[in-house]
């Protein structure tokens, strides 16, 4: 049996962001009933030369909708990565949400093969076929923000648990 790019794309990707946004909600919860200002876990690394929550958030965001994009082969939306605030995360997430339920499985699906080009024209730029690009690129680099996001706000005492990370699925 084989699995199509589509299902291993875009319903993972929302499984995950739903679960960000829950534990970005406990986290915001967290604060208001422990009285710590927001911007603490807003702020904080995980170590100091690492992206604080914030950004954690905003490349996860941006490796769903990009790989997404990419592989329909549809304009990737661009978006300020502006964010500050515990509801502004959130709109960011439900932003991308809609943004990936505009996707169907044909647009997706037999697209293995297509090369996607990553940083064109820079010493960084790479070169995947679609399927590569997401197992070997797209998914561990989303994974690896979700994750690093989780670990940070349990690093600082928010209660979450591998049933939060994992979301409903």
């Amino acid at each position: 049996m084989t699995i199509s790019l589509y299902a291993a794309s875009v319903p993972v990707f929302k499984q995950m962001l739903n679960a960000l946004s829950d534990v970005l909600n406990k986290a915001e919860a967290h604060a208001t009933a422990k009285n710590i200002d927001p911007s603490v876990f807003l702020q904080a690394r995980l170590y100091p030369d690492m992206f604080p929550l914030v950004r954690q958030v905003q490349i996860a965001v941006d490796f769903a909708k990009g790989v997404s994009a990419r592989l329909a082969e549809v304009e990737l939306p661009k978006y300020d990565d502006n964010e500050t605030t515990f509801a502004e995360l959130q709109a960011l997430i439900t932003k991308v949400l809609a943004f990936l339920d505009g996707f169907a499985p044909a647009q997706i699906d037999g697209k293995e093969g297509i090369e996607i080009v990553t940083r064109p024209g820079t010493p960084k730029e790479k070169r995947f076929t679609g399927q590569a690009y997401l197992l070997t690129y797209g998914l561990p680099q989303f994974f690896f923000h979700v994750t690093t996001t989780y670990a940070i706000l349990r690093h600082n005492g928010v209660e979450v648990g591998k049933r939060d990370y994992m979301g409903a699925f």
